[in-house]
């Protein structure tokens, strides 16, 4: 077969198996209204049941069906939904500026500001190069796991023999097993390419850097102006990390959808809670904000 005749029946292959996981799979008594849209996505086309009478048995059948299949699109528009509702509370609410985010934010600008009154800036290129180093290690790390859903894959058929050997009944349905890595690999990607763009972002913020003169002070436009540039350059660093940090913590809850759509909801909201009160009720928050607060007076001993 042609290369791009497989890339497309491999591609088919992955929509079917992922619209099976979302749907269940497909009962006897369902007639699809196309034949070409069932194979691509079943369950998901338009469907008709049938007129002829049913027994108790095959009705109940039926009903749990229909059960499972509402029971994992509700657990995935939870999971979709708290997503976008923690990054819009976190960056784009009206509650966005009392997050540690955004006061850590208004520390970058101080940081290039004072950085114009340094006639030494060692100090702030080593800053800005551990800035580095940590998002290349999650970076290295999302490629790492990558793989390693790319593995499971590949060993599916021996994930679901351990599942019947622990009588783990979640994990001994392959199809769904390798729909489940499928999204996880989406998520773990799109963590990959926020923490390169972001190392990328450091990267052209050590440049702006650079680029200051030396022995310059407020009254100087020009520096002043570089130095807003790399303050811009850090902050929209720093979201893009945050935004593959956020991709990472819910694919630990989407980790909990392997257990089932009850225990996917279940993981996906304590993971929201937990990065929710990161953001507006943790002690790092307090920290960061200026003023006096109870840290400052338990560390002093008062």
């Amino acid at each position: 077969m042609h290369p791009i005749g497989q890339l497309k029946s491999h591609f088919l292959t992955i929509l079917d198996l992922f619209s099976r996981e979302l749907t269940g799979r497909t009962p006897p008594h369902i007639i699809h209204a196309s034949s070409v849209s069932a194979q691509i996505m079943p369950n998901i086309s338009l469907a008709f049941y049938s007129n002829r009478p049913m027994s108790g048995h095959r009705r109940k059948t039926e009903r749990t069906m229909f059960q499972i299949q509402l029971s994992n699109f509700i657990a995935i528009l939870v999971f979709v939904s708290s997503w976008s509702l923690y990054s819009w509370l976190a960056y784009r609410s009206p509650w966005s500026k009392n997050t540690l985010s955004h006061a850590m934010d208004a520390h970058r600008y101080r940081w290039m500001h004072a950085m114009l009154k340094r006639e030494v800036r060692i100090a702030d290129t080593n800053i800005a190069s551990g800035l580095q180093q940590g998002t290349a290690f999650f970076a290295s790390a999302s490629l790492l796991a990558i793989g390693g859903t790319v593995t499971l894959l590949s060993a599916m058929d021996e994930v679901t023999a351990l599942a019947h050997t622990l009588n783990l009944p979640f994990l001994d349905d392959p199809i769904k097993n390798e729909a489940k890595t499928f999204g996880l690999m989406i998520i773990l990607a799109y963590a990959f390419f926020k923490f390169g763009w972001a190392y990328r972002l450091f990267n052209y913020t050590t440049i702006v850097m650079g680029s200051i003169p030396d022995n310059c002070h407020e009254e100087n436009a020009e520096a002043v102006e570089a130095s807003l540039r790399a303050a811009r350059l850090a902050t929209l660093a720093g979201r893009h990390f945050s935004s593959g940090q956020q991709a990472l913590f819910f694919a630990v809850g989407y980790l909990g959808w392997y257990a089932g759509p009850s225990a996917f909801i279940g993981t996906t909201l304590m993971v929201t809670l937990v990065l929710l009160r990161r953001q507006f009720f943790s002690k790092a928050r307090k920290a960061v904000l200026p003023g006096p607060n109870t840290q400052d007076r338990v560390s002093s001993g008062a």
